[in-house]
């Protein structure tokens, strides 16, 4: 059933009746939609995709709030369970697990079979009853039923990413693909950053370390929230993009893309894109877990001290997101990811060497040039994939994956050699991630920057259309179709 084909061919898209934007917009199909119909969303404007976009963007803050406050509410029960280090590790793969899980099976087939507003609404919805889960594990106190909880919040947040990643990317014209992706996942940013610091000195300010009962609270409170979320999304303005749109679009872009329709198995540009995105989360989230006692290490100060440096490092890495967006309406995106990894790769080796307060500077600086590289990888790798899009996508997703992997490898590191020497870890996977921009601005640098010439989407003063929409094509084919008649007239009466 998962792995069942629900892409159209190109064939059965042209063959098609072709709906025009209007009709996407109107037409919420809260039911379900085929993802082999068109839907018109192909040709959306930047006015018909504000709403839909913002919506996703809102969802993108709550969702970065709720990530961030989740590693305050872990850090409680760890503390009060008496978790170590190891069995720590196991969290982050419980977590972490379960994007390899998800995307490449139910919530890919979610995304195909129902669209993308049934896939918002699982996931938030199995988000809830992971939030849920937390009460009867603080309850009985249980380490396994704390993991057991992290895997089904994990699958509830890889369900939204298979669903909102993409849509954020497609919905609107798309040459602005990397500019949406990237502002709205600089609210997640903001999200993650305010809530550990309204948790430290909100909820959990003069509390007892060993005390779960606010614990207990805040997680039910999430749940309740991500459950009311779910009914507004199932209300809420969505159109739908169909692989069948993307097939189309990326039809209508050929001239400047040199875009051909290939299988799955020759879309080499997606598979490079997940192993780097794989590579790149692991070193990112290892980075991350080990930010604190690399700081503890470098500069001789206090965990709090450390944790202290951390949000100094996050507040920046939600700045460089900001940053890169605005930078990608001057310049290509290609050049900015390549920008970008090069200044990862930079402070990464430096932060291998350097101590002290110029230590934690270095490995500071990572964070912000680490901005913006995960959703640019994602909306580059899935350029012009056509009717691959959305199974492409939770490919990529299910990348993320790689949290699993290099935490536990860069702590072993620690453990032997030291939280300095323990940064090659992430090297290693940044320099795979690396090669991915490389490849893009040597290789398929036409391809790209095809797609960001084209005008889908936009208006076309002159002929009082959206460039792309059926009902602009028809109007410029009837102009012309005038224009040959008009012009054979005046042949014979000359002749």
């Amino acid at each position: 059933m998962f792995f069942k084909k629900e892409e159209p061919e190109i064939s059965e898209v042209l063959d098609q009746r072709r709906p025009s934007n209007v009709e996407a917009i109107n037409k919420q199909h809260r039911m379900s939609v085929s993802n082999k119909g068109l839907t018109g969303a192909s040709a959306l404007t930047v006015r018909q995709s504000i709403i839909p976009i913002t919506l996703v963007t809102i969802l993108f803050f709550l969702w970065g709030f709720a990530y961030g406050l989740l590693d305050v509410l872990n850090a409680k029960f760890q503390n009060s369970l008496n978790i170590t280090a190891a069995k720590a590790g196991g969290l982050q793969g419980a977590y972490f697990g379960a994007y390899l899980i998800g995307p490449p099976t139910y919530s890919g087939w979610l995304v195909r079979k129902f669209g993308y507003r049934w896939t918002f609404i699982t996931g938030l919805c199995i988000y809830g009853v992971g939030a849920l889960m937390f009460w009867p594990s603080a309850v009985k106190r249980s380490f396994g039923g704390f993991c057991g909880s992290l895997f089904i919040v994990g699958s509830g947040l890889s369900t939204l990413e298979t669903s909102a990643n993409p849509f954020i990317a497609t919905c609107g014209p798309p040459r602005l693909s990397e500019f949406r992706l990237e502002l709205s996942q600089s609210f997640q940013a903001i999200g993650s950053v305010m809530a550990p610091l309204l948790a430290s000195r909100v909820f959990f300010n003069n509390t007892d370390p060993k005390d779960l009962s606010k614990v207990q609270w805040t997680y039910l409170g999430i749940a309740v929230f991500v459950f009311l979320l779910a009914i507004v999304f199932f209300f809420a303005p969505i159109p739908e993009v169909t692989d069948a749109d993307m097939a189309l679009q990326a039809e209508q872009s050929a001239g400047l893309t040199g875009y051909v329709d290939k299988p799955m198995r020759k879309q080499y540009k997606l598979f490079f894109g997940v192993a780097a995105q794989f590579c790149y989360v692991g070193a990112q989230v290892g980075v991350a877990a080990q930010f604190i006692k690399y700081s503890v290490e470098s500069a001789n100060i206090s965990d709090a001290a450390g944790s202290d440096r951390y949000a100094i490092a996050q507040g920046l890495f939600a700045i460089g997101r900001f940053v890169a967006a605005g930078g990608m309406m001057v310049v290509k995106p290609r050049w900015i990811l390549m920008i970008f990894m090069t200044g990862v790769m930079i402070f990464i080796a430096a932060s291998m060497g350097a101590e002290g307060e110029a230590g934690v500077a270095t490995l500071t600086l990572v964070l912000f040039f680490e901005s913006c590289v995960f959703p640019t990888i994602f909306t580059l790798a899935i350029r012009g994939l056509g009717r691959h899009t959305k199974r492409g996508s939770s490919w990529i997703v299910a990348s993320v994956s790689g949290g699993a992997l290099f935490p536990s490898l860069t702590g072993l590191v620690a453990d032997h050699k030291g939280y300095h020497i323990a940064m090659c870890v992430p090297l290693i996977g940044f320099f795979v991630a690396f090669a991915f921009p490389i490849y893009l601005n040597t290789v398929c640098a036409k391809e790209l920057d095809g797609f960001r010439e084209t005008k889908i989407g936009y208006h076309d003063k002159e002929l009082d259309g959206t460039i792309g929409d059926v009902v602009y094509e028809e109007r410029r084919a009837s102009i012309v179709h005038e224009e040959k008649g008009i012009h054979a007239s005046e042949y014979e009466m000359k002749s």
